[in-house]
């Protein structure tokens, strides 16, 4: 009973991970506004069944976020596609940090893109799993912390780029300065009627704001757990 089980799903997984149904989810991207020809490549490439449970493998080249426990989310495609693309637009970055790992999916795809990705996950379980995930699919160019992301990763400072996977009250101040001049930040910025994407560059004179567009995103929380 177990072999068959475990036969049946692979195969269900294979079949949702099959190229047709991965060139499917790109012509959604670019439909959605997504033009950029290198994330489209990456997200064609990077194997989002491997960062879901393998009970939702059927659903991972669906265009929706997907529960990974602990409260949290893999994000829907589209967004990790229009932050990554928000992120590198006119050639930066070399190196970037992420807040809030999570799975690991939206890690895989920075570091297909640029030289270095540092990434912080505060919860424990996910980090471990995420850190054993890029192993095993070989990305040696991430480097991954347990800790609380509200404080970055000063020793590596600055940063060409940083992306925030979860919605802060504010741009957080910490993280701010720990962007390279001319580096930016995309996050979702929750401002009470709603929460919004937004690119931040840091210029010789302070910071400069771009409201992207509506987003939905879990809260950031300081903290480890």
């Amino acid at each position: 009973m177990t072999t068959a089980n475990t036969g049946i799903a692979q195969t269900t997984a294979g079949a949702a991970s099959s190229p047709r149904v991965r060139e499917r989810l790109v012509e959604r991207l670019i439909d959605a506004g997504i033009g950029d020809a290198r994330v489209l490549e990456v997200m064609a490439r990077v194997p989002r069944h491997l960062f879901v449970d393998e009970a939702l493998a059927s659903h991972a080249y669906e265009d929706a976020a997907l529960p990974i426990g602990h409260g949290q989310t893999i994000s829907q495609p589209y967004m990790v596609a229009r932050m990554t693309q928000a992120l590198l637009q006119s050639g930066c970055c070399a190196t970037v940090l992420e807040i809030g790992t999570g799975s690991g999916f939206q890690t895989a795809v920075l570091a297909s893109l640029v030289r270095r990705v540092y990434s912080v996950e505060r919860v424990s379980a996910l980090w471990q799993r995420a850190e054993q995930r890029l192993r095993e699919l070989r990305y040696r160019n991430v480097r991954l912390r347990y800790g609380d992301g509200a404080l970055g990763w000063p020793e590596y400072a600055p940063f060409d780029g940083i992306l925030i996977t979860a919605a802060a009250d504010g741009v957080p101040r910490l993280l701010a300065e720990q962007l390279a001049p001319g580096g930016r930040m995309v996050l979702p910025l929750d401002r009470g009627k709603g929460q919004v994407l937004v690119r931040l560059t840091r210029t010789n004179f302070g910071y400069r704001h771009e409201l992207l567009e509506p987003v939905t995103f879990v809260p950031l929380l300081g903290g480890i757990a």
